[in-house]
């Protein structure tokens, strides 16, 4: 399947079809709960959540492209977009394999070798994990004291954040999954570690104000409100992620995003927000998709179109393995498709939009919100 979605542009068309249909039902399902919930926000408080969301997707990104360009595949703006945005769109489709499948064969238009971004998007997947329970933990200390195992995941990928554990651990999966390791040498820097978590963390906090708007509209006040929007959204993304007894976490981060919004709104009220929330996130990912695809356009030699060809395997930790173009394009693939964004999600949100009264129903698999996202 993954060969012919290489070779057959056609296919590729019909895939993102396929992910924009999927992405359209899940607004069309509920749009009676989801209607409701928006009538009752102000047009400033909706309009300043997207660009919210937005706004925090691009930092999200940011951080992935510089994972990516520290082990050896830098890319240009516009390529990053055409990658990221539209290859998040497979998040949409049921399964949980599809947008790092999409990523990796988007990304050999640009000679990024499969396994290469297949350890990019895992990786930034981490750190933005690991940033959303720090953040959660600094935020909301009351909650997190009563999900202590999530705090435990912390120093857990602390440790694996480290440029030599990265390298062992990202080389076993690949082993595990039976492909080539990357090679040997360090995949990443100690210092493009760190930038891409400064990245990670702003796009957390400005996250925060896509749930701040609307949580004042709806009669929140007081001096801990940002702190706790910043900390429920980043808590529910990261619960929806670590949640594997139920696929891509159903139900969960909706469920925990109202729990972490109850110091400031009740729960008829956080359910409303946790569903612009989702609301929010669907548009973004759907915007960011078709500036991503214009962009990717516009910013190619002559608007010539992009033929795939082999992607070499060069740069940090290669080493002298096969190339990428010998590989047969099957590489391993597992997502949280939170959508979260997740399959590959980064933060960005999740993949559906759940109804008041639906809110354990999803159209993805993980991934991520996994997003996003990021």
């Amino acid at each position: 399947m993954l060969s012919r979605l290489r070779s057959s542009r056609l296919l590729r068309v019909l895939l993102a079809l396929v992910a924009v249909g999927f992405l359209g039902y899940g607004l069309v399902r509920n749009r009676e709960e989801t209607t409701a919930a928006i009538s009752q926000l102000s047009w400033w408080s909706l309009g300043g959540s997207y660009l919210s969301v937005m706004a925090g997707i691009g930092f999200m990104v940011l951080a992935w492209r510089t994972v990516l360009a520290g082990m050896g595949s830098p890319l240009p703006l516009g390529s990053t977009a055409r990658v990221f945005f539209v290859g998040q769109l497979g998040k949409y489709v049921p399964g949980s394999v599809w947008a790092y499948a999409a990523m990796m064969e988007l990304g050999r238009d640009h000679d990024v070798p499969p396994r290469r971004m297949f350890g990019s998007v895992s990786l930034a997947l981490l750190i933005s994990l690991g940033c959303a329970l720090l953040v959660a933990a600094v935020t909301l200390r009351e909650t997190m004291t009563q999900a202590w195992y999530l705090l435990a995941l912390i120093p857990v990928i602390a440790v694996c954040l480290h440029p030599a554990v990265l390298t062992f651990g990202l080389n076993l999966a690949l082993r595990i999954a039976r492909q080539e390791p990357l090679g040997q040498g360090r995949l990443l820097s100690g210092g493009a570690v760190l930038l891409a978590v400064a990245l990670t963390v702003t796009g957390w906090l400005v996250y925060g104000a896509h749930l701040l708007l609307p949580m004042a509209d709806l009669g929140a006040w007081g001096d801990s409100l940002y702190p706790v929007a910043v900390g429920a959204y980043a808590l529910a993304w990261a619960t929806g992620i670590v949640t594997v007894i139920v696929p891509a976490g159903i139900g969960v981060r909706e469920g925990a995003l109202v729990l972490a919004l109850a110091p400031v709104l009740d729960s008829p009220r956080a359910l409303v927000a946790a569903v612009v929330s989702r609301v929010m996130f669907t548009l973004a990912d759907l915007s960011w998709a078709g500036i991503g695809f214009l962009w990717g356009r516009l910013s190619r030699p002559g608007g010539q179109r992009e033929e795939p060809g082999p992607a070499s395997e060069t740069g940090p930790g290669s080493g002298s393995g096969p190339s990428a173009g010998a590989e047969t394009g099957s590489g391993p693939g597992a997502g949280s498709g939170s959508g979260t964004g997740t399959a590959s999600g980064l933060g960005s949100g999740p993949a559906s939009v759940p109804g008041v009264g639906a809110a354990s129903e999803t159209a993805s698999g993980t991934a991520s919100e996994t997003s996003a996202s990021t």
